[in-house]
Formats: C-alpha cells, structure tokens, sequence
C-alpha cells in the first residue's frame, strides 16, 4: 500500500451508503500505474449534507476533486460552480475537479466511460445504429455520448414511451445529425449493429430480460452497463445466438481512467465542451 504523506493528494468518493463502493480499489491501481501520490477516499454524506460538505471540501488546499455517486448525482448540478460536457443536458454529475481557487467543475462521465470501453475492442461507432434499452440517469449519459461518437441512428426502447421520446428529442436536439427516436416496443432487433443495456435489469437474480432476445444474431454486438454479474441474462442470450458480447467491467475501468483526468490527478485531454454555469448554492 502507499504510504501517505503530507505530499499525498487527497480525492474522494461521495456515496450514502458507502460500504459497497469498489471506486477506491480500482483508483489505487490507476494512481499507481501513473505514479500518482493520491489517495481516494471513501466519504460517507447524507443528500442533506451534501452541500456543507463540498463546502468544507472546498477550503481543502491538498484535495482535488472527488466522485458522487448514488444518490448525489442529479444535486451534484446544482452545486458546482461550471459543468463540462453534456452533463447539464443529462442532468446529472459524477466527477468533481476543485480548482485551486475552490470552484467545483462538475462533468457526467457515465456514457463516456461506456463509448470508449467500446472503442477499445476495436469498434468503430460512426455510422453505426444502435438500440439502447433504458431511458434514466445511465441511458440519458450513454445516448449523449453515443451521439457525440457519431451513431446514425439511436433508437431508446423504455417500458414508458413518453420517457424515451423525451430523452431521444433531447439527444436529437443537441446533435441534429443523430436521428433518435422513442419507444416502448422494437420491430426490428436484428437490424441493429448494437444492442445495449442501460437498464438495471439483469443486476439481481430473477429479473427480466430488458427486452426480447429474438433477432439477436452473429454480427451484432451486445453491450451491458451492469458490472456485476460479469454475463447477465441478456448476455448469455446474446452469446447463445453468436453475437458479439460486451461486459460492463470496460466501462468502469475506462471511466475512472476518464475521472482521475477531470479531476487533474492524471495528464490528458480534458473535454472539449465546457459551459460555465452559475452554481445553485
């Protein structure tokens, strides 16, 4: 274990509960590999503490940022000083870089985390058309980054349509080049290059299918959101029928790669689309 010092930059992750976060063990190695002196830290808070606890973190000289998650992501908004990205069209954040002045940029790496861990096997999405099955937090990060990575066509498939128009004429009007539509009920799953799961169907034994496996075939790819189980139920639908099976692990590890970058504990790109917001404090 690193040893920790005065020199040691602190980050966090902000949770109620807390005990189940996995964030910390995955940080460490990626702090190790770069040679960061960091340390993440779990921090439990209360939603009604949330923001005198970012006040607090904000007088911090040595901490640079942290994650929210579950249930801090959509007041997160509302509490940063700027938002970078497609977060504010998402509605939600869950990673904060405090600046040396104090301000908190907020940014919604989700569905970022999700295209890129796509992009590593090897798969070009530009062109591309894809079902995605889910219409809340989750699904709205990824159809925003879908659509930023240049899929023709996005079909969002929810058991309640009207959520689903919503998010896809939100998505259509921040990327008019993206043809997405709404609905509760799919024709045509086979015409389809992706097919991916953004619901949190699949997490505990005994659910359904997120949706029906017909017309699932080799060529296609299946992609999951969910960690764990590593092979869902859709998954080992789809590998039974010869598609292409994505997990949801690739997300997670890309993601964090794409945390410690916003929160400067790491070097690289930062997102091109930054828009200054004033913070609801």
């Amino acid at each position: 274990m690193t040893q920790i010092t005065g020199h040691t930059r602190l980050f966090g992750i902000l949770a109620d509960p807390i005990a189940h976060v996995k964030t910390p063990q995955v940080m460490a190695e990626v702090f190790a590999r770069h040679g960061v002196d960091g340390v993440l830290v779990p921090m439990h808070v209360t939603p009604d503490q949330l923001p005198q606890a970012l006040d607090g973190l904000r007088v911090m000289r040595n901490f640079g940022g942290f994650i929210a998650t579950m249930p801090h992501k959509a007041a997160m908004l509302g509490l940063c000083d700027a938002i970078e990205g497609d977060a504010a069209r998402i509605g939600a954040v869950n990673c904060v870089r405090r600046e040396e002045d104090g301000r908190m940029i907020g940014a919604m790496l989700d569905g970022i985390g999700f295209v890129e861990g796509l992009r590593q096997t090897g798969k070009e999405l530009g062109g591309t058309r894809v079902l995605l099955a889910g219409a809340g937090g989750a699904a709205s990060a990824i159809a925003f980054a879908l659509a930023e990575a240049g899929v023709a066509a996005l079909t969002i498939l929810n058991r309640t349509a009207s959520k689903a128009e919503d998010l896809a004429e939100r998505v259509s009007g921040a990327y008019p080049t993206c043809r997405a539509e709404g609905c509760s009920v799919v024709a045509d799953l086979g015409s389809y290059d992706i097919v991916a799961n953004a619901t949190s169907l699949g997490l505990r034994a005994g659910d359904p299918l997120p949706l029906s496996p017909e017309g699932l075939h080799a060529g296609q790819i299946v992609a999951e959101a969910i960690m764990e189980p590593e092979v869902t139920p859709l998954l080992a639908e789809a590998a039974a029928r010869g598609a292409r099976c994505h997990p949801g692990l690739p997300m997670l590890r890309c993601q964090i790669e794409l945390m410690a970058r916003h929160m400067g504990a790491i070097p690289g790109e930062a997102l091109k689309r930054a828009a200054a917001t004033g913070a609801a404090r």
